[in-house]
């Protein structure tokens, strides 16, 4: 295995924004699906560092209690193309019902949310965080010689 460091510029991770007290960055899953991607934003503050991710989460869309596939079954096609549009309602509806069951009486939902990065790329990603301190750092320090 080879010995990986740091890269800047990085591979796989993007700066999108520099405002100073807060950075915006990209980081593009390797599966190439732009759903998958992470976006962060690290801001400074006279007391913290804070790192909100924004991502889009996806529900167990696949859990399905009707198998779809079993409609390919069915010799007549336009029987098959009813079976399969009622199956795939039927899912819909038993996912929709699912989700809004967990949220009223349980209080929360439940999402998924994965980005396939190389080492490489996840090494940037740990260092573009770590990077991201240094900059707030001296980013408070530049501010309180100004004031």
């Amino acid at each position: 295995m080879k010995d990986l460091k740091p890269q800047v510029p990085a591979d796989g991770i993007m700066k999108t924004s520099d405002w100073g007290s807060s950075k915006m960055y990209a980081v593009h899953c390797s599966c190439g699906n732009d759903d998958d991607n992470i976006e962060f934003m690290v801001e400074a503050d006279e007391f913290n560092v804070t790192v909100s991710t924004f991502t889009t989460q996806k529900t167990a869309y696949w859990d399905y209690p009707f198998d779809v596939s079993e409609t390919y079954k069915i010799k007549n096609s336009f029987l098959s193309s009813i079976a399969y549009a009622t199956m795939s309602t039927l899912n819909g509806l038993h996912h929709r019902i699912k989700l809004t069951w967990n949220l009223w009486f349980d209080g929360y939902l439940t999402y998924q949310q994965s980005t396939l990065m190389s080492e490489q790329q996840t090494l940037n990603y740990a260092e573009t965080l770590k990077a991201a301190i240094k900059d707030c750092q001296e980013f408070r320090k530049q501010e309180k010689e100004c004031h």
